[in-house]
């Protein structure tokens, strides 16, 4: 069986920004298998299509999944009302992870709004394998009301915060800030998650450099175990486009191969 699902108990579910929830669930059985840049479908109530969740991080000794989301439709607005005590029905992990070359040495994460929880986890465990490694993140908000996670990947990296309409850090897009941490030297990976044309212009910067770059693909999803086929996405192997599923061919995959 390559997925669990089961009903969990909630440690807690907190607001930590207007709109943008932090929960954390204790679920042994999937903690164990999980890997960062995998995700987590989540029943919501009576609704009939699970929400996909994108796994912020993974403590395997404590068996606990925390999950960062965003308020955008019923399905989250239900699971913002689950209470710390309580239950939740989450199906998971799915999906293929982050799988970077053990020789890496140097890394730089790039998230998007609320494509920067998945890379956390991400950034942790890439430091946690070999302490003579060094991470550098450059995280994009459309806003200071959308900044989230900022403590946390100060926590554990050289952070860069920017913002759409410079209200908070640098003014401007990710890929600037980017290109300057890339001249400084030792980055040989980049990872990504975020909005699609975020994607490709950090997918750009990293060809433009010979920098391998993995990123993580949204997309909406329908069963997320690659029956429906709701989530593909055009992808290259071999000289050959292809479509791929995202929900388990992905929702990680090497940039090179991604047809933006």
């Amino acid at each position: 069986m390559k997925f669990i699902q089961d009903d969990f108990k909630i440690l807690y579910n907190r607001e930590i920004q207007n709109g943008f929830f932090d929960i954390l669930v204790d679920c042994p059985s999937i903690a164990e298998r999980a890997r960062p840049g995998q995700f987590i479908n989540v029943l919501c109530g009576e609704k009939p299509l699970r929400r996909p969740i994108s796994i912020c991080e993974i403590d395997k000794s404590a068996g606990s999944i925390r999950m960062v989301y965003q308020v955008r439709g019923e399905g989250t607005e239900w699971m913002s009302g689950l209470c710390d005590g309580g239950t939740i029905n989450l199906l998971g992990p799915l999906g293929n992870g982050f799988n970077i070359p053990a020789k890496s040495r140097g890394m730089a994460v790039v998230g998007g709004g609320i494509g920067t929880p998945p890379l956390l986890g991400a950034a942790k465990q890439y430091l946690a394998d070999n302490s003579e490694r060094s991470c550098t993140a450059v995280l994009g908000f459309r806003s200071a009301a959308a900044v989230i996670l900022e403590d946390d990947y100060r926590a554990v990296c050289d952070t860069v915060v920017t913002t759409d309409d410079g209200s908070y850090g640098r003014h401007g897009l990710v890929t600037l800030p980017l290109e300057e941490q890339i001249a400084q030297g030792g980055i040989d990976v980049i990872i990504a998650c975020g909005p699609t044309p975020m994607l490709k212009a950090v997918a750009e910067v990293g060809a433009a450099h010979g920098i391998t770059t993995f990123v993580s693909m949204e997309q909406r999803m329908g069963c997320g175990v690659g029956a429906c086929l709701a989530c593909v996405c055009k992808t290259r192997l071999a000289g050959e486009e292809m479509y791929s599923k995202v929900c388990t061919h992905g929702p990680v995959f090497n940039a090179s191969r991604v047809v933006w």
